[in-house]
């Protein structure tokens, strides 16, 4: 099988993988219960809803970006003279 025809290799796919988890933990990391009508709940505001979560899914989303941007090496490069 000839691998320069693809256009990512396997460092690729895992910067994907671990960037969709990260993103995914960031999501998580933004849940939790909300306020009602009748009853409002502060945790909405808390840091880790408001600054820390959007910063981690950021961060995932970044290395996503560098996944599919990144060239791989190709390591059966032909010198032509």
């Amino acid at each position: 099988m000839n691998r320069k025809n693809y256009a990512f290799d396997k460092t690729n796919f895992i910067l994907l993988a671990v960037g969709m988890i990260v993103v995914i933990i960031g999501f998580i990391l933004m849940g939790g219960s909300s306020s009602t009508e009748t009853q409002f709940n502060p945790d909405i505001f808390s840091v880790r809803r408001i600054k820390v979560a959007p910063v981690i899914c950021f961060i995932g989303f970044a290395s996503m970006i560098y996944g599919v941007m990144r060239k791989p090496k190709d390591n059966n490069q032909i010198k032509e003279d």
